[in-house]
């Protein structure tokens, strides 16, 4: 007889300490305290599955109710192993729920088949690569000077490209620019992260600038939602422009993009569309186009070992990014991804293959959805 789910719950536990941290005017300023959600998928056969559900500045709660009430009944009683057919019914309930809800039941499905299999998710899936290049990705800092000196730190340890977060005023994030580029020279890999924060006449202003700089991409310049803009913009720009990581849709999301020509490179994570399985639907789409689909930063560690088996499958993204400070980004496994000669490597344990601090989650979890 098939194995079945016969459990699903969800514990809740507290992250403390997460410094002052802003990416944009999106997040605002959060700090203090947030919860995270250990997802636990339970087979007949005693596999569990696993996943982490919120952010620093989302907590779990957010999502966890409508994860426990709408997707566990239709989890129950399925075989793990069919996971398109899951799939396409958790999906069915995004009206009832949320991308990050539904990405962390799929997570955990491809973590039980992993664990079933004996292999890492990347090997289940097909693997590509065995290490990609990383990038350091800032926080929004007090001073063009701060992030010249942050971006030489981060160039000077090895790591590939440096990313901005600016500001968003567009005079001040072209002084950010140019002072992070007097600071790391030439030839050093930079990008643009403007978090939709643009009119189409700023984004043009500091799309020059950035292109006469060298910066590797421009990302999110303009409101996802200004499919009238991307495309002038673009036809404006010799430096690629990179949407759709806060598209809403899922997998569905990105077909205008692609008839409008809005941008070069696609944009997701496990978290905002969906998990693995819709971020391998998105990245063989974009393969289609001869685009890249590069992975954004899934919002908590456990996502982020998820992303990084995505990153080891897809033949088309060319870096993993961490976002900075590592005190708002990585909290709940024991050691987090590590950076090593630049690089991140695959990872060799069956399914998603994490070190959970499971003792931690156990003496700070606070409330059990069942």
């Amino acid at each position: 007889m098939a194995d079945v789910i016969d459990d699903v719950t969800l514990d809740l536990f507290a992250w403390d300490d997460i410094p002052p941290t802003q990416y944009g005017n999106h997040t605002g300023t959060f700090a203090g305290a947030s919860q995270l959600g250990l997802l636990t998928v339970r087979t007949r056969d005693g596999v569990d599955g696993h996943a982490f559900l919120g952010s620093a500045n989302r907590g779990a709660q957010m999502d966890g109710e409508s994860l426990i009430h709408y997707l566990k009944p239709v989890l129950m009683g399925q075989n793990p192993l069919d996971r398109e057919l899951i799939y396409k019914k958790l999906y069915r309930k995004n009206r009832t729920t949320t991308l990050r809800a539904i990405g962390a039941c799929d997570i955990a499905l491809w973590d039980i088949a992993g664990k079933i299999a004996g292999l890492p998710i990347a090997k289940l899936i097909g693997q590509f690569r065995d290490k990609i290049p990383a990038y350091a990705s800032s926080a929004v800092l007090d001073t063009p000077e701060a992030y010249a000196e942050e971006a030489l730190t981060f160039m000077e340890d090895g790591w590939a490209a440096y990313k901005i977060h600016p500001p968003t005023d567009p005079d001040l994030d072209i002084k950010v620019c140019n002072a992070v580029r007097r600071s790391v020279g030439d030839d050093y890999r930079l990008m643009l992260d403007s978090t939709w924060a643009y009119d189409y006449p700023a984004a043009l202003k500091v799309g020059r600038v950035i292109e006469d700089l060298n910066f590797h991409w421009f990302e999110d310049p303009l409101d996802e939602e200004d499919l009238l803009n991307y495309p002038k913009l673009r036809q404006k720009l010799s430096i690629p422009l990179m949407a759709t990581e806060y598209s809403p849709g899922g997998l569905y999301s990105y077909a205008p993009w692609l008839i409008m020509q809005a941008t070069d490179y696609l944009r997701g994570d496990v978290a905002v569309k969906g998990g693995l399985t819709g971020c391998l639907k998105a990245a063989h789409l974009a393969e289609a186009f001869k685009m890249n689909y590069e992975i954004h930063h899934g919002g908590n560690s456990l996502n982020n070992v998820a992303n990084l088996h995505l990153a080891m499958a897809i033949p088309n993204t060319s870096f993993f990014e961490v976002l900075l400070p590592a005190g708002a980004q990585k909290y709940g496994l024991n050691p987090d991804i590590e950076i090593v000669d630049g690089h991140v490597h695959a990872i060799e344990r069956p399914g998603l293959g994490a070190d959970i601090d499971f003792d931690m989650i156990r003496s700070k979890t606070k409330m059990r959805l069942a």
